[in-house]
């Protein structure tokens, strides 16, 4: 399968995981393979360097792979160097073990840290400037996260739309007992937001008494910063990236290939933009459902996944999969109705949403997988 991904890549996307409760995945096993280990310490060692510089304290990489030491939220800055370099290692090892060069690849794309590694690989922006971003900023926003608790709001039948969930957590806000916010847009019925305080069960009480149908919300018992909504502007998280990145020297060449943003849901990077994103990127929602029905609707047939034990990303392709296949079990095969997108006049008479038809037929790779169980 590999083999054939990495002669298809103008039909390929490879996707970047972000910051999770657990970090390190397989990269002790990685670190040891005799023959990929050298490109993981490598970058361990480099990743550690600009940490180090950044947080003003020693952060060895290498040791904490060694003894497989996980990170926590104490260490969230330890964690955003750990991904960002288990990443880079995945795409030198591409590069230099298989030939694999990204820039012929359909798209790049990033859930939320994955999103600058994946303007580093695009040669957007260079690993110390991607790396300062988060890093320079990690500590006043792990800071942020004992008060506040992060739930997937969502609804088994009808749509849960975000601009409704969105309107919501405003009317909360504007009450003046704790900040809530849309942290990732999952799919039509399915949100992530992070909450301070009681406001997560006060979201629920409020949609509950808006919609028809029953909506649900599933607390996480971790503690997650708080990125991607407005409780970061509790320590100007906001307007501290921004004058961190007027100092970027990076960030004026376009992705190549493009880099398809989920602060947008669109390939929107563009030579003299990257900073404007960047700073939507610090508060505003994941829209990872658009970036999704991108990939469906532009033809892409594989997702490789990158970083130590993606999560989120493969998981909302083959849950979206599941539900395409459920529907229409028992109509026409998948097969066929997979291929319907492909021809014009069908999808004038079908619509736009028949892009959807294409989810079983996505093939994904886990990339740190393939390399430690069948690469050869």
């Amino acid at each position: 399968m590999a083999d054939h991904i990495f002669r298809q890549l103008k039909t390929t996307a490879f996707v970047f995981r972000g910051y999770n409760v657990t970090n390190l995945g397989r990269c002790g096993d990685l670190l040891n393979h005799p023959r990929f280990g050298s490109y993981l310490l490598r970058r361990l060692e480099q990743c550690g360097e600009i940490a180090s510089d950044v947080m003003h304290r020693p952060i060895d990489l290498v040791r904490r792979v060694s003894r497989r030491e996980e990170t926590d939220l104490e260490s969230y800055s330890d964690a955003i160097a750990l991904i960002v370099a288990a990443e880079m290692a995945q795409v030198d090892i591409l590069r230099q073990e298989y030939g694999v060069i990204l820039t012929n690849a359909q798209y790049l794309m990033g859930y939320s840290l994955g999103e600058l590694t994946a303007l580093v690989a695009a040669d957007c922006l260079t690993l110390e400037d991607a790396l300062t971003i988060p890093l320079a900023l990690s500590e006043d926003i792990a800071k942020l996260a004992p008060t506040c608790t992060l739930a997937v709001v969502f609804s088994r039948k009808a749509t849960l739309g975000a601009a409704l969930v969105n309107r919501v957590c405003q009317e909360i806000c504007a009450e003046g007992n704790g900040l809530i916010g849309i942290s990732s847009i999952l799919s039509p019925n399915s949100v992530i937001v992070i909450g301070e305080g009681e406001t997560t069960s006060r979201l629920h009480t409020r949609l509950s008494e808006l919609t028809s149908d029953r909506v649900y919300v599933k607390k996480n018992p971790h503690k997650w910063p708080p990125m991607h909504t407005p409780i970061v502007w509790r320590e100007n998280i906001n307007s501290r990236a921004a004058l961190l990145m007027s100092a970027m020297k990076s960030g004026f060449n376009v992705p190549m290939p493009p880099v398809l943003s989920l602060v947008t849901g669109a390939c929107s990077y563009t030579d003299w933009n990257v900073r404007d994103l960047i700073c939507q990127w610090v508060d505003k929602p994941q829209n990872l459902w658009g970036a999704v029905y991108h990939t469906l609707r532009t033809g892409t047939e594989t997702i490789v996944h990158l970083g130590p034990e993606p999560n989120i990303v493969p998981a909302t392709y083959s849950r979206l999969a599941e539900n395409v296949e459920t529907q229409i079990q028992a109509s026409l095969s998948t097969r066929t109705l997979s291929t319907l997108v492909y021809r014009p006049w069908l999808e004038a008479l079908i619509g736009e949403r028949a892009y959807l038809l294409r989810a079983p037929s996505i093939k994904q790779l886990t990339l740190e997988d393939w390399l430690l169980d069948e690469a050869t």
